[in-house]
Parts: structure tokens; C-alpha cells; sequence
């Protein structure tokens, strides 16, 4: 079975989340648990956690079918000392409001060496800060979404994303997002490669680490390493693809998320992945 849904909005609390998901026919979503333009933000209150979980349980979404993603300011690569700290203190806070939401993961962008190291050193980096906040956690997996490969972000090749893996001490808790905008334009041919792009993947990373999707089109070409989202089937990756998707049991049950820019059209989106099951 296919879980589907979008990033909605957390504005007003947590708590309306579930409730935004369920108002476009969703069975899976992703938010963010904190406003993602700031380094802090107020902690969550006993009674946003309460009503989340209440209608989380009322609108019928189970936690491993919602992907909660941390605040694009966060660069666990970060070479700076100074910037680093912000980030490690940011990521640990991200994933202890999952803990107390009684969520199992966090998606969150690797990171990026701004061309001041090398990205073996980034990645190091990366791998270790992933550590420390596992450290002092529990019941939450840290979950690495590739990316386009834009600037200086590393993540965009799998073999990236699978040295920081190597890297992690609790492998139980560490998992991979797979965004269809960020591979293609990575250089992953989904189009004319679809099964060849899986089997590297499976090769590379392995499905077992697969833990959830962003599932989006793309407006930029293949090996552009640019990252702009699409609505799905308007973009270059273009209707087939999503049919070969949504048709692939590799993909049941995990959530799949749209990212896609008209937000007025994700419960159309929706509907139409689920007519093409």
C-alpha cells in the first residue's frame, strides 16, 4: 500500500498538521515541528504535544508515515566552529521535539562544505554530528535526503550518502529520503534509467535504508544540479515516470511526500498517484 501525502503547514502549532493532511485526502505527511527560519525557537508546549498526537490518532496517521524535516538552516558540515555549534544545538533540538511528538524520524539535508574543505572532511563531519545527536536520543532515526548537488551541498551522489552511513555507529537508526527533483537533476537518469537508477541505489545504499520519498517533478534538466520542484507530470520527469512509481512495491510503506510548488493542487496530486496505483 502507497502512503501518500505533502508538507503541510504548522502554522498556529503542531497540531493543525494532522488536521491540514487530512484536508487533502493524505495518509502519510511531513511538516516542520519548528519555524524553519530560525536557529530557536519556543519549546513545544505539553498541550501542542497532547493535541498533536490526539489528532494524529483521530485523523488516523501512524508516526512511520510521517516525516517531519529540520530547518534548512542547518549544515551538519559546516567548517566554522562557531556556525557548527548553532547547528549541532539546532539538530538536537529538532530531534528531541520528535521524541516528545512520539515521531520515529527526522529528514534533514546532509550539509555543505561552503569550498573551505574537502568533502571527505564534510562528510566526516556530517557522520559525527548525526552520532552525538543520536547520543543523547532515542526511538528517533536520523534520515539523510540526497540532493540535487547544488553549490557546495554534498548528498548528491549515493556513494556520499552511503560513507556517512558507514560512518554511523547505530545503524538501526539512520535511514535515507529519496527526493525525484534532487536525483534527477543529481544525474540519475529516472526517465530513461528508471530501473537502472534503483539498482545503483540498492547496490550503492541498499533499499533496506529507504525510509521515505519526496516525491516531485522537476523544472531543470537532467545533470543540471539545480533544485526546482515542479507539480507532478508539468515537469521534465513527466507522467510515465510517476505511473512506473506509484506501480513498484519497492515503495509501499513508506511515506511518499509531495513537495510540489501549487499547494492548491496537492489534493489533486493525490488523487492522481492514487489512481495509479
Amino acid at each position: 500500500m502507497k502512503y501518500i501525502g505533502a508538507h503541510v503547514s504548522a502554522s498556529g502549532g503542531v497540531e493543525n498538521a494532522p488536521l491540514n493532511a487530512a484536508a487533502i485526502g493524505a495518509n502519510a505527511f511531513a511538516l516542520f515541528t519548528k519555524n524553519q527560519r530560525q536557529w530557536v525557537s519556543a519549546p513545544l508546549t505539553a498541550k501542542s504535544i497532547e493535541q498533536f498526537k490526539e489528532n494524529c490518532r483521530k485523523c488516523g496517521f501512524l508516526p512511520e508515515y510521517i516525516l517531519p524535516h529540520d530547518s534548512y538552516l542547518i549544515n551538519l558540515g559546516n567548517p566554522d566552529e562557531e556556525a557548527i555549534q548553532k547547528s549541532r544545538a539546532a539538530f538536537l533540538d529538532e530531534m528531541q521535539r520528535c521524541e516528545q511528538l512520539g515521531l520515529t524520524m527526522l529528514n534533514f539535508h546532509p550539509g555543505s562544505h561552503l569550498n573551505k574543505i574537502s568533502i571527505e572532511q564534510c562528510l566526516d563531519e556530517i557522520a559525527a554530528n548525526i552520532n552525538l545527536a543520536l547520543s543523547k536520543t532515542s526511538g528517533v532515526a536520523a534520515v539523510i535526503e540526497n540532493t540535487a548537488g547544488q553549490g557546495s551541498n554534498v548528498g548528491n551522489k549515493f556513494e556520499e550518502i552511503r560513507y556517512i552511513i558507514d560512518r554511523i555507529d547505530d545503524k538501526s537508526r539512520v535511514g535515507v529520503c529519496i527526493d525525484t527533483c534532487h536525483t534527477y537533476s543529481a544525474g540519475y537518469d529516472l526517465v530513461g534509467d528508471y530501473e537502472g537508477v534503483f539498482a545503483e541505489f540498492e547496490r550503492v545504499i541498499g533499499l533496506e535504508y529507504l525510509k521515505g520519498i519526496h516525491l516531485n517533478d522537476t523544472k531543470k534538466p537532467l545533470a543540471s544540479r539545480v533544485d526546482r520542484h515542479e507539480t507532478l507530470g508539468d515537469g521534465l520527469l513527466g507522467i510515465d515516470f510517476f505511473k512506473k512509481l506509484m506501480k513498484d512495491s519497492r515503495f509501499d510503506n513508506i511515506p511518499i511526500i509531495l513537495e510540489t510548488p501549487d499547494e492548491s493542487r496537492w489534493r489533486e496530486e493525490i488523487a492522481l498517484l492514487r489512481s495509479l496505483e
